[in-house]
């Protein structure tokens, strides 16, 4: 079976070029560093381009498909417009994210909004906005859809989001299919739900049905598992309420690479497993192929972006660690401390040194466990040098905060030796921007 781009280490155009620094898209991350200052977010634009190629050749055999970036992952207003360019949808899980990928142009036909306590203001906005399809997850969302889409005299097209009883071997907090979860109506909740659309909700329409299983998926396994469910449940709908039901969303997940010892299937491998299994579920119970959905997220962008930090202070622990200071940390990436999640890194300026010690890199924020990577082997560190961490495309700036009043970082995009800005770095005026002093208080 052929690799695919989230089977990689690191973006699809790093190498060490002339002058021995490390190089993305055609431009020096020490020039980047010294250009735009760190922490830096780097996104490689081919190596985007080259995953987005991945997911449409593997599942071109399928004739019915709707690729959904699932925007959680890093939603801004460039990467919308090129993941639209590329021609795939959006699942998007808030009026923030519904409202970046309408400013940057995309189908709205072509978003799905999914979540698990979307407000009124939100739901308002989608129906709006003309969002293609809202996934709705519980009965008080159901009852509030059709009165909002009742009193603006439209029709809310959905998915019911249901939890499949699958439970992939991934961390706990990234587990959304098992039966103990806070997403989607359960299987025996089905029937009253599709009752209560057929019977009272006349400004509702079901198009079909949504699970997702859970996130960095390394299985396969649990996609023939889940996507029978979903079969299975449009039969017998079919049979019990006449009801064809013509589209199923299997979610996203597939697994990246962020260490060696991690081995995620190809978008080929996931693609083989979901078509052969989709094609046998039908035959099996006689409907007839259903238009697919699949919302991949973190396997698109993950592997295109790096975070560049300036090394600083250590601290060598007597008897113990070595703790290596950069500029950033905990507050640009949370998901060492959320996750246990690992990295690979190297000095951007010094890629083809001999390792010669061992450390840890230590973030700046004021927390014991503010810690990026335990126990790299790294070249002869020297205050200034660029650290180079791969794989950081994903959720890095999604769930960034400005925690000890911490300005986030800047966001540039790389392609044939260009560098664009596309997230400006916060001021301190942007930091105070929002905040109000009141007037007994001045």
């Amino acid at each position: 079976m052929r690799k695919s781009t989230n089977q990689s280490l690191k973006p699809v155009t790093t190498r060490i070029n002339n002058n021995g620094n490390l190089e993305i898209g055609g431009c020096d991350l020490v020039d980047l560093a010294q250009k735009y200052g760190t922490p830096l977010y780097v996104l490689d634009e081919a190596t985007i381009r080259s995953v987005c190629n991945d997911y449409k050749e593997a599942f071109s055999a399928y004739p019915k498909v709707n690729m959904m970036y699932a925007s959680k992952a890093l939603c801004t207003l460039a990467t919308s417009a090129l993941l639209s360019k590329e021609g795939f949808g959006f699942d998007v899980v808030s009026s923030g994210e519904i409202y970046t990928v309408y400013k940057a142009g995309a189908p709205m036909k072509k978003v799905l909004f999914n979540g698990n306590n979307k407000s009124v203001d939100e739901l308002t906005l989608a129906l709006d906005l003309n969002v293609g399809r809202i996934s709705v997850d519980n009965f008080l969302e159901l009852s509030l859809l059709n009165e909002i889409a009742k009193g603006k005299n439209k029709i809310a097209n959905i998915l019911l989001r249901i939890t499949p009883g699958i439970e992939c071997h991934t961390h706990e907090y990234i587990q959304t299919g098992h039966l103990d979860s806070k997403f989607g109506f359960d299987l025996t909740q089905i029937d009253e739900a599709v009752e209560l659309i057929l019977t009272e909700y006349k400004n509702i329409k079901l198009h079909g049905l949504h699970a997702h299983i859970g996130s960095q998926i390394f299985e396969t396994k649990v996609y023939y598992d889940e996507i029978e469910i979903l079969v299975k449940e449009l039969a017998r709908l079919d049979e019990k309420f006449g009801l064809k039901l013509d589209e199923i969303n299997v979610g996203g997940g597939l697994g990246v690479k962020y260490t060696d010892k991690d081995l995620p299937p190809s978008t080929y491998e996931i693609a083989d497993v979901i078509i052969k299994s989709l094609n046998a579920s039908v035959e099996k119970y006689g409907i007839e192929p259903p238009t697919l959905f699949i919302e991949p997220g973190r396997s698109i962008i993950s592997t295109a972006g790096v975070t560049l930090y300036t090394l600083g202070s250590s601290k060598q622990v007597p008897k113990g660690k070595t703790y290596q200071a950069v500029d950033g940390g905990m507050a640009d990436n949370p998901r060492p401390s959320m996750y246990k999640a690992d990295y690979l890194a190297e000095i951007a300026d010094k890629p083809s040194d001999n390792p010669v010690q061992t450390v840890t890199i230590a973030g700046r924020f004021c927390e014991s466990g503010d810690i990026l990577i335990r126990e790299i082997n790294l070249p002869k560190i020297e205050e200034g040098d660029i650290l180079c961490v791969f794989n950081t495309g994903a959720y890095n700036f999604s769930m960034a905060s400005n925690y000890n009043r911490v300005s986030r970082p800047e966001m540039v995009l790389v392609n044939n030796s260009q560098s664009d800005i596309i997230v400006k770095r916060e001021t301190l005026d942007d930091l105070v921007s929002k905040d109000l002093i009141p007037d007994r208080l001045k």
